[in-house]
């Protein structure tokens, strides 16, 4: 602990000006008067409102995000604070988050406007990994009925992480402003911070973000102990340089990320390497007769995974790297006084190779390197058409309509060997190789939504959505049948071996939901949204064998094969806000939200996997000037409902209270904030009901049981502006 100490102080030395966004501020904190904001294009309007105020999305602004970053680095679990989002357990900062049931994978996630694939078959490094609470500028959600303008290829909705827009000088001045912040927290050791510093001229602006954040194992609950697997370190930097001119505002971007190590729980193998670098172009430029939104990425990532060494002894190196290309022009045309026609397309590359090296001296992994994707290609090319109309002051309708063709294709693939502990996946991979692996989707995707304000107290929302997405490379050609290959595949944690399905069909699913809205004189508020979604060939898993030990015991873990079913979804998200006290001094205020999602496999009849238990949220804030104090409390029930394809186990409900403090001292213009928080204040012990299996554990000790929860923490975080 001396040594994490020592390090957050020298880490504040060393970035003196190092800033978060202070809790009392609004969600969208205004440019500050000596900067001028830069062009906005009717999309970038468009976007803000969905993410904010139309009923069905929900927006993180960076005050928020700063705030939640002292108890986490993990900006999926961050955002399992609104309702209908969850979060399923992975690395440290690698949770997958999940909308009103739907995984991330059928999700699409893009950081500033540029998606990132999958690059790892246990989707270790997902998009938002790469992401760091302490320096992103907003996360919008759009659940379910999202519009085709923000893509296509997913089925559960948008989460869209964008940087802050860039910032320019007025009256010909040098603008030099920024934030920094920097934390300690006592469950795990962990430490970390995060800097961001814009400068700029009338026309030109730069801004570097850089942040760092590192853990050892934490500890469960009450009396769980330790929970193996669980270290992490990492670090992300950006430069992002913006020219605004007549002809509009022109954006280059490039960052790179790595991490040393990731430790996984709930997955036989760990991270222990990622690096990513990538590079984006946008133009957005508003005319007479419209705007123009263009935009070019590219990214590279080399990821590694092996045995960290408090998961198991020995060695098993897995390879994974992966080349990415975007590209997406948007037109957004007025047409006449009340609506507007969004045209255009985009097109998505995505390579990859993912070859795991022999090892020395192993019979099973050897003597060639086993070649699970061979030159794998997905490539996506979409096109829409999206009209929005302003019937009136208080109604509004948007319909919209997109096309998205995805063609995959990979090499032939080799086992590690040809022997007798091979000879399940040599005959797969001779099975595999017989065949042709050139597959193309065509999919259709449509929205439509109604919104009405009915008076300055209610407002009420409809919509409708057919969308699809193809299967990822990994559920199409993963091939390996021997058990521990198998084992080597999937994203949920459970233990079990996944085989990859040539016959895959595209999911299509046609969702249903409202969202009603309350707003009482005093600014009290009551939001409630129901939905169903109804997915035709849902790819799930179908059970093939009961694996069992090198001893040919029963392990307690199966291989299972992805197959088309169908699915449906079912629940409601309910939130709350109420003023109880605001003037220029105080302020008190308090929150409330409740979500519930019903997931039933209608082929085999049972319950889906990962279905969040009903979950209950309340929060208490209050400010006297520069002191502010907050309480948090969260009930989540049993889980009881669970998949028994996958031996999903039941879990306990819990309750968890978190206090928090803080107080800003005004030693310069922005002042500094000193915060301390109490995380799961009484030490609950529980488990995770998302979290899967701690295989951490059982390669350790032998002892199988469910990833617990973390316990008591007390957070330390010092933050300023400038």
């Amino acid at each position: 602990m001396k040594t994490s100490l020592v390090a957050i102080a020298a880490s504040l030395a060393l970035l003196p000006t190092h800033v978060a966004a202070q809790d009392s501020l609004p969600a969208d904190t205004p440019i500050a008067d000596d900067a001028a904001p830069p062009l906005q294009t009717r999309f970038d309007a468009a976007a803000l409102d969905i993410g904010s105020a139309p009923l069905n999305g929900a927006r993180l602004g960076s005050g928020t995000l700063r705030r939640r970053a002292l108890s986490s680095s993990d900006t999926a679990a961050i955002l399992a604070s609104l309702p209908g989002v969850a979060a399923n357990g992975g690395g440290g900062f690698s949770s997958m988050p999940a909308l009103r049931g739907l995984t991330e994978q059928r999700i699409r996630i893009t950081l500033d406007g540029i998606p990132v694939d999958i690059a790892c078959p246990n989707d270790m490094n997902t998009p938002l990994s790469y992401t760091d609470p302490q320096t992103v500028g907003s996360i919008a959600v759009v659940p379910g009925v999202s519009p085709v303008s923000m893509g296509g290829d997913n089925i559960a909705g948008i989460i869209a992480v964008e940087s802050a827009m860039p910032r320019f000088a007025v009256d010909g001045g040098t603008l030099v402003t920024g934030e920094a912040s920097s934390f300690y927290r006592s469950n795990g050791d962990a430490f970390g911070g995060g800097v961001t510093l814009t400068v700029a001229g009338k026309r030109i602006s730069a801004t570097y973000s850089g942040s760092y954040t590192q853990s050892d194992n934490y500890d469960g609950g009450g009396n769980r102990g330790v929970v193996r697997s669980t270290e992490y370190a990492k670090t992300d930097h950006q430069l992002a340089l913006a020219a605004q001119t007549r002809l509009g505002l022109f954006e280059l971007k490039g960052g790179y990320h790595f991490s040393p190590y990731e430790g996984f729980p709930n997955q036989y193998m760990d991270m222990t390497s990622n690096k990513s670098w990538f590079l984006n172009g946008r133009y957005r430029g508003t005319f007479a007769w419209g705007d123009v939104d263009a935009s070019v990425g590219y990214r590279d990532t080399a990821h590694r995974m092996d045995f960290l060494a408090d998961k198991q002894p020995g060695s098993m190196p897995m390879n994974t790297q992966i080349h990415s290309f975007t590209s997406a022009v948007k037109l957004s045309l007025p047409v006449g006084p009340h609506d507007t026609l969004r045209v255009g397309g985009d097109y998505q590359h995505q390579g990859m190779d993912d070859w795991w090296p022999p090892v020395a001296g192993s019979m099973m992994m050897g003597p060639n390197p086993y070649i699970n994707i061979n030159n794998g290609r997905r490539d996506r090319l979409g096109l829409f058409g999206e009209w929005e109309s302003h019937w009136t002051d208080r109604l509004s309708t948007s319909i919209g309509a997109r096309f998205d063709r995805v063609r995959m294709n990979t090499g032939d693939v080799q086992p590690y060997g040809t022997g007798m502990m091979n000879m399940a996946d040599a005959m797969a991979a001779e099975a595999f190789n017989a065949r042709s692996h050139r597959r193309t989707d065509n999919n259709w995707s449509a929205t439509a939504l109604a919104s009405w304000q009915a008076s300055d107290l209610l407002a009420f929302e409809i919509g409708y959505a057919h969308k699809s997405r193809a299967p990822n490379l990994y559920e199409r050609y993963a091939w390996g049948r021997g058990a521990m290959a198998s084992q080597m595949i999937g994203w949920y944690g459970d233990g079990n071996g996944y085989v990859g399905n040539l016959d895959l069909k595209s999911e299509q699913a046609d969702t249903v939901s409202a969202a009603l809205r309350l707003t009482a004189k005093g600014g009290a508020t009551l939001k409630i949204s129901p939905y169903y979604t109804r997915v035709n060939d849902y790819i799930d898993a179908v059970h093939l064998q009961d694996l069992t030990d090198m001893m040919g015991m029963p392990s307690g873990f199966a291989q299972l094969q992805f197959a088309n079913q169908d699915a449906e979804f079912y629940g409601v998200d309910v939130s709350a806000s109420v003023p109880l006290q605001r003037s220029a001094h105080v302020e008190t205020s308090f929150t409330a939200s409740a979500s519930y999602v019903h997931g039933q496999n209608l082929s085999d009849g049972g319950p889906l996997y990962r279905q969040m238990p009903l979950d209950l949220k309340m929060g208490l804030a209050h400010r006297i000037d520069a002191l502010e104090l907050g309480a948090d409390v969260e009930f989540v029930a049993d889980k009881n409902r669970v998949d028994v394809t996958r031996n999903e186990p039941r879990t306990r409900g819990y309750a968890l209270v978190d206090l928090r403090a803080g107080y800003t001292l005004p030693l310069w213009a922005k002042g500094l904030k000193l915060t301390v928080e109490a995380k799961n204040l009484f030490d609950a012990g529980y488990d995770l009901p998302l979290g899967g299996m701690s295989l951490g554990d059982y390669g350790a000790t032998g002892t199988l049981r469910p990833v617990p929860g973390m316990g008591r923490s007390i957070n330390l975080g010092l933050s300023t502006r400038f």
